[in-house]
C-alpha cells in the first residue's frame, strides 16, 4: 500500500512539473509551501496581520474552501470531485487585496483564474489543467448610482440583478442594457461586450463604459486615463481575463418608459411555428427598435407525438396597443392579441424575463438573491446569421431538432442600434449580423454517459448548421464561452491557437487585441484557455 501510494504521489508530482513553465523546472513545492509563501507575501504587500488573511485566502485545508469554491460554480459539469481544484482561492475585499494576489502569484507559476459571477459556460473562470488559483471577486460588489449624472460605477463583483435593483432604488425611469439573467457577475459580462432585451434600442452593454478601474500585471489601479485609450478599448469587450483584474466600469445609464410591455407567443410545428420562424428573420431585426422578440426552438413530445415549439418573447419600450397594431401589420404570422401582452414597470420587466409570470407582484428584491451553489449541468454554443435561412432549411432544422431530441436554440435578433455602431467601435465586432444563436442544452443527472450525449447533439446541430451562419470565420461570441472553437496551451504555438478562436470572437479587431496584450502584459501572465495571445517573439 505504501509503495502504491508512493507512486501515486510521485505520479501526482511528475504531472505538477511538467505543467509549470520551462522556467520553473526545479523540485515543485507543497501545497502548504505555496499557501505559506503567498500568505507572507501577502501579508507585506497589504499590511494585515496573517492571522486576518485566512478570512480572505483559502488553502484547500481551510474548512470554507469547499463552500467559496462552490458558491459561484454555475455550471454543475465543474463540480465534480475529478473535477480540477485551485490551491488557493482569494476573495478580495479591497483594490490592495487584488493587487496583493497578483504581485504575490506571479513569482510562483501558478495559473490566475478570475472569477466575477461564474456564468463562464465553459467553466474557464475557476477550472484549470494546470495548476492555478482562483482570485473570486464575490465581495467587491458595490453599485454606486448617480441619477443626476446619469451614470453608475458598478463593481466587478456585483451581478446584474443587483445593478437593476439599485438603479431601480434611485429611479423609475432609468435603466442599463445589459443580460436578462441576473445572477451573472458585471466583471466577465461587460468585458465581454454585454447584451440584453435592449439591444437593438441601445446596443451593447459596453456601449455606455465611460470610464473603468483595473489592476495591471505590475499590481497598478489604472482608471481609463492612467490605462490609456488601447487599455480601455480592450477591456471593453475583448474580455477581461487576458489584460489584468477588471475592478469596475463606469456607465452611461439610459431612459426607459414608465411602462413597458412583455409578451409570449408559442407555435408548434404541425401549426404555424415553420411560417413564424422563417418570417421571424424578415422581422425581427428589422422593425422598431423600441421591440425585442426572442425566439426560443425547442424539441417537445405533444399529446404523444415529438414536435418543435417555438416560442417568441418579447419586451417592447411602449403600450401594449402600440405593439399590437405594429405587430399586425409587420408579423400577422404570430397573431398577436392584447390579451397576451402584458404592462409593467421596466423593473418588474426585468423580473419576468427570469421566468416569473407574476413579476407585477414580485418585489424587486428577489434580485438581490445570488442563488449560491445551485447549479445545473449544460452547454452552450454559439452562431452569427448573416442572410435569411430559406423556409426549407428552417423545416430541416426543426426535423433535425426532434431527431437530436433535447437541444435547444435561441434567436437574438440585432439590427437598430447595434447596426449603427461601427465594427471597431469596440473589440465585439458581430454589429451588421442579423441574429444570433445560442446553442442551449440543460439536464439535471449527474453521469458521464448522458453528459457525452448531451455534448454529441450540441456538435451535431452546431455541424448541421454550418451551411447557414457566418462563414470565414464562422463567428462566436465570447460570453456564450465555448471550447470545442480551439483552446490555447501557451506554448510555442500559443499565437497560432490562439488565432482560431480569437477570429471566431473578434474578427478583424484581433490583431488591435493582440498588439494590446503584448503591450501591457508580454509575459502573458493573465492568461486562460481562450485568452488573447501575444504576439509571437522573432527569433
Amino acid at each position: 500500500m505504501i509503495k502504491t501510494q508512493t507512486f501515486v504521489s510521485v505520479l501526482l508530482s511528475l504531472f505538477f512539473l511538467f505543467s509549470l513553465p520551462f522556467s520553473s523546472l526545479a523540485a515543485p513545492p507543497s501545497s502548504s509551501s505555496v499557501y505559506e509563501s503567498f500568505v507572507q507575501c501577502f501579508s507585506d504587500k497589504t499590511k494585515s496581520p496573517q492571522a486576518q488573511i485566512a478570512e480572505n485566502v483559502f488553502s484547500q485545508t481551510n474548512p470554507s474552501y469547499s463552500s467559496v469554491l462552490r458558491a459561484y460554480i454555475r455550471n454543475a459539469r465543474f463540480n465534480t470531485s475529478s473535477t480540477p481544484k485551485p490551491t488557493i482561492i482569494v476573495t478580495p475585499r479591497s483594490y490592495s487585496h487584488v493587487s496583493a494576489a497578483v504581485l504575490c502569484s506571479k513569482p510562483l507559476n501558478f495559473v490566475f483564474k478570475i472569477r466575477s459571477g461564474g456564468h463562464d459556460y465553459d467553466g474557464l473562470s475557476y477550472i484549470s489543467h494546470k495548476p492555478f488559483f482562483i482570485l473570486d471577486m464575490s465581495n467587491l460588489r458595490d453599485v454606486s448610482v448617480d441619477v443626476a449624472d446619469n451614470s453608475a460605477w458598478i463593481s466587478a463583483g456585483a451581478t446584474l440583478g443587483e445593478v437593476y435593483y439599485k438603479i431601480w432604488e434611485k429611479s423609475k425611469v432609468h435603466g442599463f442594457p445589459a443580460g436578462v439573467c441576473p445572477t451573472v457577475g458585471v466583471g466577465g459580462h461587460l468585458s465581454g461586450g454585454g447584451y440584453g432585451n435592449m439591444v437593438r434600442k441601445y446596443g451593447l452593454s459596453v456601449d455606455y463604459v465611460e470610464d473603468a478601474k483595473i489592476v495591471d500585471v505590475k499590481g497598478r489601479v489604472l482608471d481609463r486615463k492612467a490605462m490609456g485609450e488601447d487599455l480601455f478599448w480592450a477591456i471593453s469587450g475583448g474580455g477581461g481575463g487576458s489584460f489584468g483584474v477588471v475592478l469596475g466600469y463606469k456607465v452611461k445609464l439610459v431612459p426607459v418608459p414608465p411602462v413597458v410591455t412583455v409578451f409570449r407567443v408559442e407555435q408548434y410545428m404541425d401549426a404555424g411555428a415553420v411560417d413564424m420562424v422563417h418570417r421571424w428573420q424578415f422581422v425581427g431585426p428589422k422593425t422598431d427598435r423600441n421591440l425585442f422578440m426572442r425566439m426560443l426552438i425547442q424539441p417537445t413530445t405533444r399529446n404523444k407525438v415529438k414536435t418543435v415549439r417555438a416560442s417568441v418573447v418579447a419586451l417592447f419600450l411602449g403600450r401594449a396597443d402600440d405593439v399590437v397594431s405594429l405587430l399586425a401589420k409587420d408579423f400577422p404570422e404570430l397573431g398577436l392579441k392584447k390579451e397576451a401582452c402584458k404592462e409593467m414597470t421596466w423593473i418588474q420587466s426585468a423580473i419576468w424575463w427570469d421566468n416569473d409570470e407574476n413579476a407585477t407582484q414580485t418585489d424587486p428584491k428577489v434580485f438581490l438573491d445570488r442563488d449560491l451553489d445551485s447549479a445545473s449541468f449544460g452547454k452552450r454554443k454559439s452562431d452569427y446569421v448573416a442572410s435569411e435561412i430559406p423556409r426549407d432549411g428552417i423545416e430541416s432544422l426543426f426535423k433535425k431538432m426532434i431527431e437530436l431530441g433535447k437541444i435547444g436554440l435561441v434567436f437574438n435578433p440585432y439590427g437598430g442600434k447595434m447596426a449603427e455602431v461601427a465594427e471597431d467601435a469596440t473589440p465585439f465586432p458581430h454589429r451588421n449580423k442579423l441574429f444570433k444563436i445560442q446553442y442551449s442544452v440543460n439536464w439535471k443527472e449527474s453521469s458521464a454517459e448522458i453528459e457525452k450525449g448531451y455534448l454529441n447533439q450540441a456538435k451535431v446541430l452546431y455541424s448541421f448548421m454550418t451551411g447557414f451562419v457566418s462563414k470565414n470565420p464562422r463567428n462566436a461570441y465570447l460570453n456564450y464561452r465555448d471550447v470545442d472553437i480551439g483552446v490555447n496551451d501557451h506554448g510555442v504555438n500559443s499565437y497560432k491557437e490562439g488565432e482560431v478562436y480569437g477570429r471566431k470572437y473578434f474578427g478583424n479587431n484581433f490583431d488591435r487585441l493582440v498588439k494590446i496584450k503584448t503591450a501591457v502584459d508580454p509575459d502573458n501572465f493573465f492568461r486562460n484557455e481562450q485568452s488573447i495571445p501575444t504576439l509571437p517573439s522573432k527569433a
